[in-house]
This record gives C-alpha cells, sequence and structure tokens, in this order.
C-alpha cells in the first residue's frame, strides 16, 4: 500500500490506475464504521483509495480538533488489510496553502440542524470533500448514513457541481446496545457509555409509533423527547422529523421517506444519530 501526501503525487498515481476506483474518506480514528466502508468498497470498485486528513476547517474553535482521537500507524494498518492501494494523507499545509481562500458553500441546507449547532461545519466538509474529489478523481465515493445531513451535502454536490461520481450509502453499524458506532464514543466514561444507547432507544419510539400508524410530525418528536428525559446524562440538542431530500422540518402528517434525527451531549461527547421513517 503506497502513502501518498502531496495532490501532484496524489493525481499522478491515480492516472496510473486502471479499472474502477473507491474513493473511501477517514479523519483518523478508524473503527468498525470505517471498515463497513473499506469492504463495501473492495465489492464496488476494483481499486480502493483511501483518505487520511484530520480536516481543520469543519471545526469550530472551541470544538474537539486538538484532542480528536486518531493513530496514523493503527489506521494505516487498517486500511492496508482491507486491501486498499493507496492513502492520500496529506498536511494541512497542502490542503490549505497559505494562498487558498476558496469555499464551498451548500447554501440552506449547511444552516440548519447540525448547521445551525456547528456553524461553518458543512462548509468545511463541502470545501474538503471538493479537494478530495479533484486530488483522487474517485468512480465512486462511500459516505455514511449515520452522518445523514453530511452524507445530504456530498449527494448534492456531486450532481450540482457535475462530478459524476456514485456515491454509495453505507449504513450506520451499531455496538450491541444500538449505539452508532462514532469515534467520539471514546470520550465517554463507563457511566456516560451506558447512558448513551438512550439515543437508539429514543429513535426507536418514534419509529415504532410511526409504525403503528402515527403520521404526526410534532407527536413523533415528542415520542422521542418522552425516552430521551428518561435518561439525565443525555442533554438534547434537538430532536428532528425532516424531508429527506431538503431537510427542512416538517409539521403536521408525515410521508414516508422522513428522516427522524437528533442530537445529545453526554458528558464532553457530542453524539448524533438517526433513522428513516419509510412507508
Amino acid at each position: 500500500m503506497q502513502v501518498i501526501e502531496t495532490v501532484r503525487e496524489m493525481q499522478e498515481f491515480r492516472r496510473r490506475v486502471t479499472g474502477r476506483v473507491a474513493m473511501v474518506a477517514t479523519l483518523g480514528g478508524m473503527h468498525a464504521g470505517h471498515e463497513a466502508h473499506l469492504v463495501k468498497a473492495m465489492e464496488v470498485a476494483d481499486v480502493t483509495i483511501g483518505s487520511l486528513f484530520l480536516n481543520p476547517t469543519q471545526f469550530a474553535p472551541e470544538e474537539d480538533l486538538a484532542k480528536y482521537p486518531g493513530n496514523r500507524q493503527q489506521d494505516l494498518a487498517i486500511f492496508e488489510r482491507h486491501g486498499t492501494k493507496a492513502v492520500f494523507a496529506p498536511s494541512v499545509a497542502e490542503m490549505y496553502p497559505p494562498w487558498d481562500s476558496f469555499r464551498v458553500d451548500p447554501g440552506r441546507i449547511a444552516t440548519i440542524l447540525e448547521g445551525a449547532y456547528r456553524p461553518g461545519h458543512f462548509v468545511g466538509v463541502a470545501t474538503v470533500v471538493t479537494k478530495l474529489f479533484n486530488a483522487i478523481r474517485p468512480d465512486v465515493a462511500t459516505f455514511g448514513e449515520k452522518d445523514a445531513q453530511q452524507l445530504r451535502i456530498i449527494e448534492k454536490l456531486n450532481l450540482e457541481l457535475r462530478f459524476g461520481i456514485d456515491i454509495v450509502r453505507i449504513p450506520t453499524v451499531r455496538e450491541p446496545d444500538g449505539l452508532a458506532i462514532s469515534t467520539r464514543n471514546q470520550y465517554l466514561n463507563d457511566a456516560q457509555r451506558a447512558a448513551a444507547p438512550v439515543l437508539y432507544r429514543s429513535l426507536t419510539a418514534g419509529r415504532e409509533l410511526w409504525e403503528s400508524g402515527e403520521r404526526d410530525a410534532g407527536a413523533i418528536r415528542l415520542a422521542v423527547q418522552e425516552v430521551l428525559r428518561t435518561q439525565s446524562l443525555a442533554q438534547p440538542d434537538y430532536v428532528s422529523v425532516a424531508d429527506s431530500l431538503t431537510l427542512e422540518e416538517l409539521s403536521g402528517d408525515v410521508q414516508g421517506g422522513a428522516l427522524l434525527s437528533l442530537a445529545a451531549r453526554v458528558g464532553s461527547a457530542r453524539l448524533i444519530d438517526n433513522i428513516r421513517l419509510v412507508d
């Protein structure tokens, strides 16, 4: 497996690669969720190219950039174990040289839900994904359903900037108790880890209400909130029932395809999760 650190070398490497290329983009701190991406990449493409880049522009000053969990050697070993051909692992200066000022703004969809709590986050995401697409030139790229808003923004970016990449959705990978696997779960102490599955239980309560025939968005939100309130260690930022394409909040009767999502703080960890309400 080759580790590549400059855009020029990455583009030169890509020109020599034949067959269908899949990109798996990571911040580092890799876990079983990332491995699900790598397994799928091998199924849908001939060659996998990973990226390993802790992107500073998607972190606000008060967020956890400085302590974000990651181990370069362990992460590279996971890539190699899954047959990755190359990993693009640039420096911050390589991705954002001093003269760089261009940013990709996805518009309103980047300012609601997570965007309201993390201003500028999705501008950073859209910008770095655009840079990765241009460096790696994949035929297919995997992105996870756990980060539903990010996934939807990248799908729009791919469509509207006409990259022509096949975006493959990777279902959320969960622990046996339902907690969505996340790098930030490492911040949880034992008591917080025991409390954290309330997020998925809350979403499940909303889905069960939906499956029983309830279609009122307010009633579904309330069902989720009631379960969340049973766990004092989980402090919610929001509970949302939104249109699955625009992510605009819904009211009244909900049609199938809506996104039920939430964010909550458990100790120092800010956790997100979601499920889709489908007919």
